[in-house]
């Protein structure tokens, strides 16, 4: 016994020969499976069969078989993949987006006299809505809000350098209580 696309049989070689068109032209490889499993349904294979070769569960191809019976190949399209919930609020987003454009690090209690890291803000996040982030999910923060960060490259040619020094050694101790 096999799926039921519900495609009369003079049909069916368009639809075949639509489906392999569609494989390749195709990159992603979850639309690939969908499009393998109909078209495996198309060429008679029992749903038996396709579960062994897909491994995928029977509801699933009964999901892909429904999706291309009611709207065709559209039907077997990926929809955006919300992810993983914010773990902040909006209003806590836009508190923190305020406090680093308007504040420094020492303004809310940094010994730093510097600019915004992505550590520090990790720790602010952490200190003040008790949600911790990556290092990576605080960068992804930053670029949901619209801010950036640069690390510095380059130093002036004009500044002291056992001011330069001291700064170097202030700031590494202060990385080491970040982490």
């Amino acid at each position: 016994m096999s799926l039921r696309i519900g495609i009369q049989e003079d049909e069916k070689d368009r639809a075949i020969q639509e489906i392999k068109a569609a494989m390749k032209a195709n990159k992603d490889l979850r639309i690939h499976e969908r499009y393998q499993t109909i078209l495996m349904v198309l060429l008679g294979e029992s749903y038996e069969q396709i579960v062994k070769v897909t491994g995928r569960a029977l509801s699933t191809l009964y999901n892909y078989s429904k999706a291309y019976r009611d709207k065709g190949i559209e039907g077997l399209t990926l929809e955006h993949s919300p992810g993983r919930p914010r773990q902040l609020t909006s209003e806590q987003e836009q508190q923190l987006y305020q406090t680093i454009v308007n504040q420094t690090p020492v303004d809310v209690g940094f010994p730093a006299k510097m600019n915004w890291t992505s550590p520090i803000i990790r720790k602010w996040i952490e200190q003040t809505f008790d949600v911790r982030y990556s290092e990576r999910g605080t960068r992804e923060l930053l670029y949901r809000l619209k801010l950036s960060f640069t690390t510095p490259t380059y130093t002036l040619a004009k500044a002291d350098p056992v001011k330069q020094e001291a700064f170097k050694q202030e700031f590494e101790k202060i990385k080491k209580t970040l982490e």
